[in-house]
């Protein structure tokens, strides 16, 4: 059975003593709840800068929590025989339960757009991040965290780079507008190609508008959008125009 560097590291804290009295355990205890705190804030502040919903005390939370139990899972049932003792078991239910809460951060906005994807992705990452800090895994723990935060700033920069921009539109206009045509027009120029077209026909008393939803992809810069929109506010001489 090959012994791994983080087990020399617990077996060599779990013999210290003080008087007879076996502290090594603690130390090591606390070590994990340190280095959960500090892995999983790491990731935290950077979710927090992007102004995501849940941001630093929420990646605290989940990865303390679940280092909690893992180390309850080692330590919590001392009476237990090694036998019967599962402490794959707790550690089980944090997964699910986890689950449920990234889904919780996850929004649909109209038009079919999704957002919060990848802060539930970090939430349940930084729950895996504290099971391996509570099973004393430091360095696998330590490893994954730089692999993260890899992803989430150097790999964005990188999918920025290949990927289309995309954004969803909602435009209204007086009824008698062409509004449909202009923007199949605007979007030609613009190089962009239009999806999820949804009309509605409003009605204000007498008066009556066009309501149109739709997702916009730019085959080049981002940065036109803002051309885009006010190109068509002045063509289509728009009632209301927005991003969702």
């Amino acid at each position: 059975m090959v012994t791994t560097i983080d087990q020399k590291i617990a077996e060599y804290l779990n013999n210290w003593t003080i008087d007879g009295w076996p502290i090594g355990n603690l130390v090591l205890c606390i070590i994990a709840l340190f280095l959960a705190v500090v892995l999983c804030g790491a990731i935290g502040i950077e979710r927090e800068f992007r102004g995501r919903s849940a941001g630093l005390r929420t990646h605290l939370l989940v990865g303390v929590g679940s280092c909690i139990i893992m180390i309850i899972s080692i330590y919590g049932f001392p009476g237990a025989t090694e036998g019967k003792r599962d402490v794959a078991r707790l550690v089980a239910q944090v997964v699910t339960g986890v689950g449920f809460l990234g889904a919780g951060v996850i929004m649909h906005r109209n038009g079919g757009g999704v957002r919060g994807l990848t802060t539930a992705a970090t939430i349940w990452v930084v729950m895996a991040i504290g099971i391996a800090c509570g099973s004393f895994n430091f360095f696998l723990a330590f490893a994954g965290t730089v692999l993260i935060l890899a992803v989430l700033t150097v790999f964005k920069k990188v999918e920025e780079r290949v990927t289309k921009y995309s954004a969803f539109i909602a435009v209204t206009a007086p009824a008698e507008t062409p509004l449909l045509d202009i923007i199949l027009t605007i979007s030609k120029e613009f190089d962009c190609s239009i999806h999820s077209l949804s009309t509605e026909l409003v009605t204000s008393g007498s008066s009556k508008a066009i309501s149109l939803t739709f997702q916009v992809i730019f085959e080049s810069s981002k940065e036109r959008i803002n051309e885009y929109i006010a190109k068509i506010e002045k063509e289509a001489n728009t009632i209301s125009i927005q991003i969702l």
